[in-house]
Parts: C-alpha cells; structure tokens; sequence
C-alpha cells in the first residue's frame, strides 16, 4: 500500500493515511481512461441539430432555364446545394450519441485515473474541510496553503459552507465520492480530498 500525508487546512502536514492499491495502485488503463472521457463527452451531447436537405426545402419544382442553349451551365433546380436557399449536403439531423461502457470498465478507468494521481504526486489528503460560514476568500487561503491552483475537491458529505465557498473560484470544482468521474479528476491538476472520502471511494471500489 502507498501511504500519503495528510494536511490541515493551515497546509501544515498531520498525518498519514495508507491508500488501498485495489483503488489507488492499479495498473493504468489508458485505453480505459481514453474511452471514459470519450463516452463523457459524447453522452453530454445534445444531437438536436437539423438541418434541410434539397429535398426537404421549400420550392425549385420547376427548371429554371432550359437545358441547352443559355450560356449557363445546366440546372435542374434553384434548391440544389450550390444555390443560395439551396438544401444542405449531407445536412445534419438528429441522432444519439450516447456511448456504453460496462459497469467494470467505468470503474476501473476511474481507478486508474485515481491511480494515475497518486503516481504524478498530484493527489493531496485533507484531514477534513471545516468552514462556519460561507467566505471564497478563507477557502481560496486553503487552496494557497495546499499550494494547489487548478484542483478538484472532492468531499464526504454534502458541507454547503465549503461548497459554496469553493463555487465563485473558477479553478476549483466541488464534488462528491459518489458523482466524480474521469474526465474531472484528469481536466483539474491536482486532486483533493478529505480522509472520509478516500474511506468512502475504498469502500465503494475495492
């Protein structure tokens, strides 16, 4: 097992806590991982788009000259691709762009995200995120005393106080143990969490 520090909000270092290599120390998957954020990215997609195609737009039913003997190169209709008002080449429609990945292949590209932290030294254990009112200020300190900039935060329990504290810095994203996902844990620099939920992501995934 790898052991980390774990700091204060001061940044000051109190301790160690020994990660579970079933979570933290397997082998990374990149493919895995690629496939996670790909799938993240394209389920978020919309689809909604349409466009028409010549035979969907209104009018051209008639030639609008005749075949030979004009100087123009021959038409069949003012609603072809190449006329202004024209359909659209291989317009557009609506589809689905959803991707599956199996239940194991989701968690074991999120371990090895999780892994692939631990190893770059980008993961930092807080003992805890304790704030009695809401100040970004007082939480934008804790992020200097971390020494982290681009970070996400993931806690244990729902603290409104740190949520919201956090909510107003644009290089820090809150979450959950149960709603973080690859394509967070590698677009933020460094990951953060407290030591009830590295527990709680052990319990779930090991």
């Amino acid at each position: 097992m790898s052991k980390v520090s774990v700091y204060n909000m001061e940044g000051k270092q109190v301790g160690d806590i020994e990660l579970n290599d079933a979570v933290f120390g397997v082998e990374v998957n990149e493919h895995l991982v690629h496939m996670a954020v790909v799938a993240q990215l394209a389920n978020k997609r919309q689809g909604t788009q349409n466009a028409k195609t010549r035979s969907e737009v209104s009018g051209g039913g008639k030639k609008p000259w005749k075949q030979k003997g004009t100087g123009h190169a021959r038409q069949g209709s003012t609603r072809s691709p190449q006329w202004t008002g024209g359909g659209v080449v291989f317009a557009p429609k609506p589809r689905d762009y959803s991707i599956k990945l199996n239940k194991k292949e989701k968690q074991l590209a999120l371990k090895s995200a999780l892994t692939s932290r631990v190893n770059e030294n980008k993961f930092i254990v807080v003992d805890e995120f304790k704030m009695d009112e809401i100040k970004t200020k007082k939480f934008a300190e804790v992020m200097t005393n971390l020494k982290v900039d681009k970070a996400l935060v993931v806690l244990a329990e729902n603290n409104q106080n740190v949520v919201a504290s956090a909510k107003n810095i644009p290089s820090v994203k809150t979450a959950l143990t149960n709603t973080i996902n690859v394509y967070d844990i590698l677009k933020y620099d460094t990951l953060v969490m407290d030591k009830a939920a590295v527990t709680k992501i052990e319990e779930v995934y090991a």
